[in-house]
């Protein structure tokens, strides 16, 4: 885990009870705190205030989504859509489950406080990089969508691979690559269709857990596309994306 300083002068004022403004996030933030910064800022990616449940819409429930992507029961995918349905509020219950928090599933400084700690300050979650989610090149150009899309769709599939991580005990995930611009999709024989050139994939090793048990595990955090051992081509590592539709077949995993 990467050393957040930052994060631990949040984590004192939070609890003191003080509230911040929220600060603009994109998909590549720029913000970094100083000596000098607005208050506000001190997360170094974006920072909530009050609190946010049902029936609430904005930037703050988009950016809140993109964090609890990771549960939203199996075999389902949450919306990033800035609108706080049942959907993400059942999420955010099972988001505070998996951290012991009090599963109301409204978020508020409890549910902010862990999030923070879970990520760094270009809001990539702390046990995963940008740089593992594109081994092709280095501005995300090339494929399918816009280089900001296909980047910003790689933050939210990192975000379902830290919730399936702690689910899995907190053991390393092995992160082989991701997204793909059309060319080296070409390279390496990709479908035509692969979801590597959209942003929403990652190839995974087969680690301390093994190819069938991220397989297994991949179910139930927000991954519609699941291919692994038995499933041609994928004996070798285990395949997982998000996007539009279903499509699991691993086989020799009983998937």
């Amino acid at each position: 885990m990467r050393p957040r300083p930052i994060r631990l002068l949040l984590t004192a004022l939070v609890g003191a009870g003080l509230a911040f403004a929220p600060v603009s996030a994109v998909a590549a933030p720029t913000a970094t705190a100083s000596a000098s910064a607005d208050v506000g800022a001190l997360d170094g990616c974006y920072t909530w205030s009050g609190t946010l449940s049902e029936g609430s819409s904005g930037e703050a429930v988009r950016q809140l989504q993109i964090r609890v992507a990771g549960y939203p029961g199996t075999g389902a995918q949450l919306a990033i859509d800035g609108q706080f349905g049942p959907a993400t509020k059942a999420a955010v219950q099972r988001f505070q489950s998996a951290y012991g928090l009090a599963a109301d599933g409204i978020a508020g400084p409890a549910t902010f406080n862990k999030i923070y700690q879970l990520q760094d300050d270009d809001c990539t979650p702390v046990n995963f990089t940008y740089a593992e989610l594109n081994r092709c090149n280095s501005d995300w150009s090339g494929g399918k969508v816009s280089a900001a899309t296909a980047r910003a769709n790689a933050l939210v599939t990192m975000w379902k691979l830290q919730a399936m991580r702690h689910a899995m005990g907190d053991k390393p995930i092995t992160v082989n690559g991701g997204f793909r611009s059309v060319t080296c999709n070409s390279n390496v024989g990709g479908a035509s269709n692969s979801r590597h050139m959209y942003g929403h994939a990652a190839d995974l090793g087969a680690g301390s857990q093994g190819f069938c048990a991220l397989a297994q595990a991949a179910r139930n955090h927000g991954f519609t596309e699941i291919l692994g051992p038995g499933y041609p081509g994928h004996n070798d590592h285990t395949h997982v994306a998000g996007g539009d539709g279903r499509f699991w077949s691993a086989p020799s995993c009983g998937i």
